[in-house]
């Protein structure tokens, strides 16, 4: 055995709640595995979804004559229909496993893909976004928090390295969209092919090797003399503190921010005379901080109160937003980008994490899926924003608005301590 690969088992070791000192490296390479198959997923998910819309649209638009309130519609739809596809995937792993959701979510998420690649009108635009939120949202954070939980001990690590994943898509996303479109003179319905081909590709690859390696902890999770019960708090128990409640207040805040930045920001800048590829580019650099700011905290979390960390991220994200409805200037554009990347980045994990902190995993499945369910609401916030810029011919007063949402939970965590049990259900 080489030095290297002894280094990568004891890593992985390191990392993973393994069974005994004899299953270890075995397991523990399995368990990377399939973080880095689950990274690849959010990767190439979001990039394909939520990335690759926002920087195609305004082509789309041009070309087949949209306003932008239908163009925001549109981008909603694929909002809502993720979040209200959350339940899906819990309830197949529950009664299939994880394979189950990871298979159809492939085959979902590339006929949505598909579905726009052949838009003339508003009806297929619809149904393929529609589509690419679902197959998304079987792809992404739920099977990847549920099955990485429960695979490694060391979960603020490992849960930055797959949240950065997903911020890495959002980096490449709009340079993959356009060099798509300069190797084919333009043409936005082949991003949406050659995305399609690669969503098949990684999603079968990825499901065979989640598959596997779920398979195998599980072998040796049952192998164990006396497993340990996993503890936590009851759906309902947990539904009644107000804790909950904010932790699902930051998430649907850093999502109102991502998504209206990731559909608006490009089109808003160049109205205001900032030429598209910096633009774009402003818009890969605020994802590349987000890579940083999810690594970092992942890092530092283990160690960091978690609430600091999502106090830190909300005000970043507050600030960051509303500087970019007057980023008109290089350091404003730096500040928008720099700002609202580590805010988003931090939030979505230290919130990620806080739940599983303050509420346990016996239900952490349950209680992420409903948080996730519950944020169809931020999808809503394409289509506000396309009406206002309808209304009012600029995007500011959106980017202003949406930025109030993080400074209002931001001020209410600040004074909520952390819950307690009353009384352990039975």
């Amino acid at each position: 055995m080489s030095i290297a690969t002894r280094s990568a088992g004891g890593w992985a070791a390191r990392l993973t709640a393994a069974p005994d000192a004899a299953g270890t490296t075995h397991l523990g390479r399995w368990a990377i595995a399939v973080l880095f198959s689950f990274s690849a997923l959010f990767f190439f998910g979001f990039a394909a979804t939520f990335s690759a819309l926002g920087v195609t649209l305004p082509s789309m638009v041009t070309e087949l004559g949209w306003s932008w309130t239908q163009a925001g519609l549109g981008f909603t739809l694929l909002g809502v229909s993720c979040a209200a596809s959350s339940f899906v995937p819990a309830r197949l792993i529950r009664r299939f496993g994880v394979r189950a959701p990871l298979l159809l979510g492939t085959v979902v998420l590339a006929g949505g893909l598909l579905c726009l690649s052949r838009a003339q009108g508003l009806t297929p635009f619809f149904a393929g976004t529609i589509l690419c939120g679902i197959g998304y949202q079987m792809l992404a954070l739920i099977p990847g928090t549920h099955v990485l939980s429960a695979m490694f001990s060391r979960r603020s690590l490992v849960f930055g390295i797959y949240f950065t994943s997903g911020s890495l898509g959002g980096v490449a996303g709009p340079w993959i969209v356009l060099s798509i479109m300069s190797g084919f003179d333009g043409n936005w319905r082949m991003v949406w092919m050659v995305l399609a081909a690669c969503i098949v590709v990684v999603g079968l690859l990825c499901t065979l090797i989640v598959g596997r390696g779920s398979d195998t902890h599980a072998q040796a999770a049952a192998a164990k003399p006396a497993a340990a019960a996993e503890e936590g708090w009851a759906v309902r128990e947990a539904l009644r503190a107000p804790q909950f409640w904010l932790i699902f207040g930051a998430y649907l805040a850093q999502l109102l921010v991502l998504s209206c930045v990731a559909s608006m920001s490009v089109a808003h800048l160049t109205q205001l005379a900032i030429t598209p590829a910096v633009a774009a580019g402003m818009l890969s650099l605020e994802a590349a901080v987000q890579v940083g700011a999810r690594l970092l905290g992942g890092a530092i979390g283990e160690v960091v109160n978690r609430k600091l960390l999502l106090l830190v991220g909300l005000a970043c994200t507050t600030i960051g937003v509303w500087t970019l409805s007057i980023a008109t200037t290089p350091a404003l554009l730096l500040t928008y980008a720099v700002l609202t990347g580590v805010g988003v980045g931090l939030t979505a994990l230290s919130s990620t994490l806080l739940l599983l902190e303050y509420f346990g995993k016996k239900h952490n499945l349950e209680l992420f899926s409903i948080i996730c369910t519950l944020v169809a609401i931020s999808s809503f916030n394409s289509l506000a924003g396309g009406a206002i810029r309808d209304a009012t011919g600029s995007f500011a007063l959106a980017f202003q608005l949406f930025g109030c949402v993080p400074a209002l939970v931001f001020l209410a965590t600040l004074i909520t301590p952390r819950p307690r049990r009353k009384e352990a259900l039975p």
